[in-house]
């Protein structure tokens, strides 16, 4: 193999700045913030999520952040800071790289949706789908 995973998040890590779930939860009152989950629905239906966070699959997330795409979302395009999570940290760092890769300002959260609930953050009930 090439290129395995390994090596893959390890060059994202080295590119993506990550913040920890006391950082995110910190800046979640920012209005400039935006916490974009980008789990598969079943973990979001099974799981909950981040309060206030915007729904992004992953398998959807270059199509929804390119302008040009039919399918772009125009939350993509409001120049805002955009916090990528999945449930441990490895999705959301690959996803932010590649967020960062065609120019928004993308963070990761570190340890995910796991260690914002370890942390004893709040957690909501998905309520709309994308």
């Amino acid at each position: 193999m090439a290129l395995g995973y390994k090596q893959m998040l390890a060059d994202a890590d080295a590119l993506v700045r990550s913040v920890s779930v006391g950082e995110a939860a910190a800046m979640q009152a920012d209005p400039q913030l935006v916490m974009v989950d980008i789990r598969d629905p079943r973990e979001l239906d099974r799981d909950g999520m981040i309060p206030g966070a915007f729904h992004a699959p992953r398998g959807m997330l270059e199509f929804w952040i390119d302008p040009e795409s039919p399918y772009h979302k125009p939350r993509f395009a409001e120049g805002k800071t955009y916090v990528f999570y999945c449930a441990s940290g490895w999705r959301s760092l690959l996803a932010a790289r590649v967020a960062q890769e065609m120019g928004l300002d993308a963070r990761s959260l570190r340890g995910g949706f796991g260690e914002w609930r370890k942390a004893g953050q709040p957690v909501a009930e998905r309520h709309a789908k994308g």
